[in-house]
């Protein structure tokens, strides 16, 4: 089969031909329809700093984004069958550890992540645990069943763990896609207005797309903490979720959130130590912290269904590009591209799905 795989530390990957691989007795075998190019990918592309110290096994396949067609399953496979349309749920837990026994299995202490830590799914066929395999409705096209962890990431984000924001008024800051998805997760559980604060024009469009109300510019010469604030009664916003990883974007938005209000912290800094003002920006003001590392496992997946099976959650706009897997690097030189000429990307092993799927992508 087709795989691209990284086979050496350096930036770069290879499409090669390996073996289709075998599966254990709690495993199943899925031909891959779709998968999706996530930033943990590129940044494994590009193999910065964090993929130098993270990555362990050279050579391996990458991606972790996935819809496909169960073939085969291992003969202790009790809920997945063979012809089931999956996504796979990306952090795979020990179901051991303390985090797993009180149902926080989204964050094991002894986890490995798919296309991280092991093979991933960027192939024509590729190898799933059943206990992180989701089994969709088969009607869901392949490409917005290829996304559903990332958004994933965004619902938990913009939701967090009272998952009441029917009134509410939420910032977020940061304009990739999980960014983008979370706006349109925010418009659909009811937030009265949403702030969405960015850097690309491409980006902020889709935002706008997306549902947000307030499009602001992170490099224009503006207060965007006084903007936010003047349009919330002066209190600032109730939700404040931080996909940036910028200390700009964490500064501001510590500062636009209001007295009680809660923080998801969301994007990753390459600083990792940030200037923050604890007694003021967090203590005197009574906030909540919640940081996010995947998705509730379950919860979140059962609410990412619920959401595009209603139809009123459109995640359409945010997928920019459909690629063959063939054509990967394209995929991968696009979403370097600065500044951005694309959000979410889909790759795809079958030249005719993928020819399919353009005439329905073009409509």
């Amino acid at each position: 089969m087709k795989a691209v795989r990284k086979l050496k530390r350096d930036k770069g990957a290879e499409l090669v031909e390996i073996k289709i691989p075998e599966i254990s007795s709690d495993e199943i075998l899925i031909k891959v329809l779709a998968t999706s190019i996530c930033g943990t990918d590129v940044h494994i592309y590009k193999w910065d700093a964090w993929s130098q110290s993270r990555i362990k096994n050279i050579p391996q396949t990458l991606g972790h984004e996935v819809c496909g067609e169960v073939v085969e399953i291992g003969s202790s496979v009790k809920k997945v069958k063979v012809g089931d349309l999956i996504s796979s749920e990306t952090h795979i837990p020990c179901k051991k550890c303390l985090n797993c026994l009180t149902g926080n299995e989204h964050i094991c202490t002894n986890g490995s992540i798919l296309g991280v830590d092991r093979d991933g799914v960027f192939s024509e066929y590729a190898v799933i645990p059943e206990s992180v395999a989701w089994v969709n409705d088969k009607r869901l096209p392949p490409e917005i069943a290829s996304i559903q962890e990332p958004l994933g990431n965004a619902t938990y984000a913009v939701l967090g763990e009272d998952y009441n924001i029917y009134g509410k008024r939420i910032a977020i800051f940061g304009d990739g896609p999980i960014a983008l998805f979370a706006i349109g997760v925010a418009r659909c559980a009811g937030a009265s207005k949403i702030f969405h604060i960015g850097v690309f024009d491409f980006n902020m469009e889709i935002g706008k797309k997306m549902g947000a109300d307030f499009s602001l510019k992170a490099t224009d010469d503006m207060d965007r903490v006084a903007f936010i604030k003047d349009n919330t009664d002066g209190y600032g916003v109730d939700i404040v979720v931080e996909m940036a990883g910028a200390s700009q974007a964490v500064e501001e938005g510590l500062n636009s959130l209001r007295k009680g209000g809660r923080f998801s912290a969301f994007g990753i800094t390459p600083e990792q130590k940030l200037q923050i003002d604890y007694n003021n920006q967090i203590v005197f003001k009574g906030i909540q912290i919640h940081g996010i590392s995947g998705r509730k496992m379950f919860d979140t997946w059962v609410r990412v269904k619920n959401m595009l099976s209603s139809k009123k959650l459109d995640i359409r706009p945010v997928i920019t590009h459909l690629f063959s897997l063939d054509d990967f690097e394209k995929g991968f030189e696009e979403m370097m591209k600065i500044p951005r000429t694309s959000a979410k990307i889909v790759l795809f092993p079958d030249k005719n799905l993928l020819n399919e799927r353009l005439k329905e992508f073009k409509k």
